[in-house]
């Protein structure tokens, strides 16, 4: 009885790999090359970014990338003035920093991800 179990179960998890293998065959590619994304992606110029220094209005750029924390400052674990004190600027001193040479968490590091616009391009005047 137990061989004969581990039989079906194995036969029935076999298939389901096949099926499931067989199934990603047939539906497209969602995701774009790294290349494409990469050409697509929006460039800020740094006279865009001065545009929104405001607290219901706040982008800034860390490390070369522009993020829109205007949803994020009620948020924030501190004052909102740690963050509205950024807006509209170039903050990756003070991003990675928090002004007291603290870095911040692995966590913050992956939220930078939710508030993503573009790219910073600092060749435009």
């Amino acid at each position: 009885m137990t061989r004969k179990l581990y039989w079906a179960a194995s036969t029935v998890f076999w298939l389901a790999v096949a099926g499931f293998w067989i199934g990603s065959l047939w539906v497209p590619e969602t995701q774009q090359s790294t290349a494409t994304a990469a050409s697509a992606e929006r460039r800020i110029a740094l006279k865009e970014l001065t545009l929104h220094a405001k607290p219901n209005d706040c982008w800034m750029a860390i490390r070369g990338t522009v993020y829109d924390f205007s949803a994020y400052i009620p948020q924030h674990p501190t004052s909102p003035e740690v963050i509205t004190a950024w807006c509209g600027k170039e903050a990756t001193e003070a991003y990675n920093t928090k002004m007291r040479g603290r870095p911040h968490s692995p966590y913050a590091n992956e939220l930078l991800a939710k508030y993503w616009i573009g790219a910073l391009d600092t060749s435009a005047h």
